[in-house]
């Protein structure tokens, strides 16, 4: 398995908003998370990425323990993550947020920086390189030197990911990659993941469009009130009967 947890959790205060969750994701796959609003989705990314410290429980990536390094460390580690709303620098150019994403594999210090030395100048170069690289990959490379606040929702969806891919991912984990765009649009979302995964990609994913989960999970993980109910392959979990009065209880508390 490329990634694992075992009995992870937290607690925030009483509350425990991620109950001991045992969960792996095969390398090449796509598996997702799925859940009613509040089921712990997100803490769980948020676990698993290290932007939270788990109150219980480990997590491994290829064999590698990170269950108490940050978030800086987990990226170095081979853990790349989007947010459901994106995290760029609107004010800057598409192609400088890449040139930041690919730092994390530099090794240049403040004495490169003052000096210019040839480390400094090459890995300029590499950075600037991978991030063209991976603009491309996602389909929007054309946009390499317009500012992020002056392109679409749904572009911006796809530099988030090229942003993931320029730190050179081991996995990718993506938060509700479809939220505010398009049918047409999802759909294009969804062949660029299915492109993550031709050219051996793993991808983690949090996702509400249950179309969309559907075509693209080999293998699906059901959080309800920060506990795992559910797992397995598409056509298992939309039929569990736990799963089905998960969302139709949601629905119904949505509706009072």
């Amino acid at each position: 398995m490329l990634l694992t947890t075992k009995n992870l959790g937290i607690t925030f205060g009483g509350l425990k908003a991620v109950n001991e969750v045992d969960f792996e994701v095969e390398r090449g796959t796509v598996a997702a998370i799925i859940g009613p609003n509040g089921a712990g989705k997100s803490t769980f990314f948020n676990l698993i990425s290290g932007f939270h410290k788990p109150t219980t429980g480990t997590v491994t990536l290829d064999g590698e323990d990170l269950t108490n390094l940050p978030a800086h460390k987990t990226v170095r580690s081979g853990m790349a993550r989007t947010f459901q709303t994106t995290n760029l620098f609107m004010e800057d150019t598409v192609l400088d947020n890449l040139i930041v994403g690919h730092r994390v594999r530099t090794k240049s210090n403040i004495f490169d920086a003052i000096l210019r030395t040839p480390r400094l100048r090459r890995e300029e170069k590499e950075s600037r390189e991978r991030a063209m690289e991976s603009l491309a990959f996602a389909g929007v490379d054309r946009l390499a030197e317009r500012t992020v606040g002056s392109i679409s929702q749904e572009a911006q969806k796809r530099v988030s990911i090229a942003l993931a891919l320029a730190t050179e991912p081991k996995i990718l984990l993506l938060d509700e990659p479809a939220a505010g765009v398009n049918n047409e649009e999802t759909e294009g979302l969804a062949t660029l993941i299915r492109k993550l995964v031709e050219h051996e990609y793993t991808v983690c994913l949090v996702e509400h469009k249950m179309s969309m989960v559907m075509g693209l999970a080999d293998k699906i993980m059901v959080l309800h009130h920060g506990e795992k109910i559910a797992e397995g392959e598409p056509k298992e979990v939309a039929s569990n009967e736990a799963v089905i009065e998960a969302y139709l209880g949601a629905e119904e508390e949505d509706d009072a």
